[in-house]
């Protein structure tokens, strides 16, 4: 398989997890703009999962720009990956139908905390086919910002089942790390194109 074969197969997956997402958001019986009130939580929801999509989307495409060659190692790990995140829109319907309850906001957490290792776990698989002396290796580096995503991925796990405000204020801390694609892969293919 191919690089690019890869890739439209990851987008075409991703497309259909934020088309399921979005499917969640049920029209309003009623027809004026106080019958929308009660869909705030599931859009609130949903702003912040299709921003989780989005930075995976970002960095997906410029992590496999740096790919040469496909084996079935990455061909795994992507799915891994893939796995993971298509359990969000349920997470983020449970956690938007129950006005982000401490179970609902323990379980986004944690399907978030998965999707990020499976992220890490699919760098270094490609990281290692790629080789150790690699411009994608040495632009990676110690990668601390998928470290301290972890560490607040747990935090906000763990602060779900006392306080639901941090554990969001954590996952919200999360997506603002990410928000802007990976400046250091970002850099590397810029300068080289």
């Amino acid at each position: 398989m191919n690089k690019t074969r890869l890739e439209a197969f990851s987008d075409g997956v991703l497309a259909i997890i934020l088309t399921i997402m979005v499917l969640e958001i049920k029209v309003p019986h009623g027809e004026s703009f106080k019958d929308l009130l009660p869909l705030f939580p599931k859009f609130l929801s949903y702003i912040l999962s299709f921003i989780y999509i989005g930075i995976y989307w970002n960095n997906h495409h410029y992590l496999l720009h740096g790919l040469t060659k496909v084996n079935a190692k990455i061909l795994w790990a992507n799915l891994h990956l893939l796995f993971w995140l298509s359990l969000v829109p349920v997470s983020t319907g449970w956690m938007g139908e129950h006005n982000f309850a401490k179970p609902a906001m323990a379980l986004y957490g944690f399907i978030l905390l998965l999707s990020a290792i499976a992220y890490v776990i699919l760098q270094k698989i490609i990281v290692s086919s790629e080789g150790k002396n690699s411009a994608l290796a040495k632009t990676l580096g110690k990668d601390l910002k998928g470290k301290a995503s972890v560490v607040l991925y747990v935090v906000g796990i763990v602060s779900s089942f006392y306080n639901e405000w941090i554990s969001g204020a954590c996952y919200f801390i999360v997506a603002l790390l990410w928000l802007i694609p990976d400046k250091r892969i970002e850099n590397l293919f810029g300068s080289a194109e």
